[in-house]
């Protein structure tokens, strides 16, 4: 039986959202890949008949076909060579190789104009907007769309596109930043980015998982260090052509000895599940080195703040309110007292054997499971999602010029 989450606090976000009159769901998915494997587990647990699965390859190539009145889950297209050889293959040519950084553009406008394509199908609901992800996949936008909400971002460098090495040290130069990370536009799990640090007696540093090999740049699994402006200039040339986002490096918060951030998945609205990241490395990503930190530490640690830090992560989601389901990285800043939103990530829920925060919305519930009990609880006839009461534009936001606590000029 399907399991609803718990009614206290906020409304949700997203509404207009239900399981078809079967039960049976569609996911967009890689056969096989666990995302879709862990799904259709949560799914045959709440006792709904096991999901259909289209293959992302098979809407990259206009080969597939959907039944009237499908109801489509969309997962991410990530870790299949197939897949990723379609998107990148064509702007790599005989250089291609899964490993390579390059090509992300080419990536995107693939991906998106494929979900723009399922978004026209007559009759086919989808579990998640095209356009809201094309936004997520973009860190630029993401990043303009959060700022102009008012939720906590870290500074970005302004002037638009960067043309690459020497246009880039010289616009930090003139912002004043010493410390930044450089950001393909439309990368995922730390692919192609850079910690770049400037020292006062003229010394640089870039940390990164990049390899640079024989004029190509390939992802590895270990975190190294480049200290030659050559290099560097490099890392960055290459980079530049896909797009680059450019934001100041904040100190995080530390646990146990390392700088730790949080991954929040928000669910309806809810910020359900958190887990915290740690690392001695300025990337906490846990295929690089990084390691999951206390949940209960960093509730110790936070203290009064900790509320504030997961409705920091609900503003962020309220952002994207055609959105089920996204995670939140976020970003403590030193002690635990305040918080920026570093990233919004479309398909933020691979945290297998995860449950619920104690005493949330979605206690003893994993990430999927979560997410099938929202769609069980969610009414139709979607509000707009300035009413949610964490969205900033809100009357019940307490950052609202109307809202009663705000002080009137």
């Amino acid at each position: 039986m399907l399991t609803t989450l718990r009614a206290t606090g906020p409304a949700p976000a997203r509404a207009g959202l239900r399981l078809p009159p079967d039960g049976r769901l569609t996911v967009l998915g890689n056969p096989g890949h666990r995302r879709v494997t862990l799904f259709a587990a949560a799914a045959r647990a709440a006792g709904l008949p096991e999901p259909a699965v289209l293959p992302w390859i098979d809407l990259l190539r206009g080969t597939h076909r959907l039944p009237p009145g499908a109801v489509l889950r969309i997962e991410s297209p990530g870790e299949d060579e197939a897949v990723d050889a379609l998107l990148r293959g064509p702007v790599l040519g005989a250089d291609y190789a899964a490993t390579r950084v390059e090509g992300g553009a080419a990536w995107y406008a693939g991906v998106t104009a494929a979900l723009r394509t399922l978004a026209a199908t007559p009759g086919v609901g989808l579990l998640g907007d095209p356009a809201e992800i094309a936004v997520m996949f973009d860190k630029r936008r993401t990043h303009a769309l959060l700022s102009a909400a008012g939720v906590p971002v870290p500074r970005a460098l302004e002037g638009g596109t960067v043309a690459g090495w020497e246009d880039l040290k010289a616009r930090l130069d003139a912002a004043g930043l010493r410390r930044v990370f450089v950001k393909p536009s439309h990368g995922s799990s730390a692919s192609g980015v850079v910690a770049l640090e400037f020292g006062p007696r003229g010394q640089l540093r870039a940390t990164t998982s990049v390899e640079l090999a024989d004029g190509r740049m390939h992802n590895s699994l270990r975190v190294r260090r480049y200290q030659e402006e050559r290099q560097v200039a490099e890392l960055v040339d290459r980079l530049a052509p896909d797009g680059l986002h450019v934001e100041q490096w904040v100190p995080k918060a530390s646990q146990s000895g390392r700088s730790a951030d949080l991954r929040v998945v928000v669910v309806a609205g809810r910020a359900t599940h958190a887990v915290v990241r740690t690392s001695d490395r300025p990337m906490t990503n846990l295929h690089l080195g990084g390691a999951r930190g206390s949940l209960e530490l960093a509730r110790e640690a936070a203290g009064p703040a900790w509320p504030d830090l997961l409705e920091t992560a609900e503003r962020a989601a309220a952002c994207f309110p055609g959105s089920l389901m996204v995670g939140v990285d976020v970003l403590p800043t030193a002690a635990w007292r305040r918080t920026v939103v570093g990233e919004v990530n479309a398909f933020g829920d691979l945290l297998p054997r995860l449950t619920g925060l104690p005493g949330g919305p979605a206690e003893g519930l994993d990430t999927y499971a979560a997410q099938l009990a929202a769609l069980g609880a969610v009414p139709l006839g979607a509000p707009d999602p300035a009413t949610h009461p964490n969205h900033p534009n809100c009357p019940n936001h307490p950052t609202h010029p109307n809202h009663p606590r705000t002080e009137k000029p």
